[in-house]
């Protein structure tokens, strides 16, 4: 039975850049058991399990398009540290949280900070980086 748009599994997986640089892996770890189509992973790896059988291991390497899109330059923004919240720990190369007045929270990575602002991106780590998602599909449930 293969991998469906709705399957339950269990899997190793690992994304990591073309250069190397590995982001997060189950391998070594105990497996992943997800549920397809419920976010769990991000859909453009989603999309590279499907038809993958019991057993099958395989490595995909996706372009930054594919994967976690190019870097959008709007996500990029310099905030006045008068307009954050004054008990919002805030260093440099680091990732912040936000929460909405709904309540919704968000985080954004540091880039840079001064006196005045902060630099902070909203992009995904990953966008603009072109990944190699290696999955070991253990069971289909």
């Amino acid at each position: 039975m293969p991998v469906t748009p709705a399957s339950f599994l269990t899997l190793h997986y690992r994304v990591s850049t073309l250069e190397g640089e590995e982001w997060v892996s189950t391998f070594g770890l105990s497996p992943s058991t997800l549920q397809l189509g419920c976010g769990q992973l991000a859909p453009a790896l989603e999309s590279c399990l499907l038809g993958l059988e019991e057993g099958e291991r395989r490595e995909f390497d996706l372009p930054p398009e594919a994967a976690f899109g190019a870097v959008n330059s709007h996500l990029i923004e310099r905030i006045a540290r008068s307009a954050l919240p004054p008990e919002m720990p805030l260093v440099a190369q680091s990732v912040v949280e936000f929460t909405t007045p709904e309540g919704q929270s968000f985080s954004g990575f540091l880039r840079e900070l001064d006196d005045t602002h902060g630099l902070f991106d909203f992009n995904h780590p990953l966008a603009g980086k072109a990944i190699r998602f290696e999955v070991d599909i253990i069971a289909i449930l």
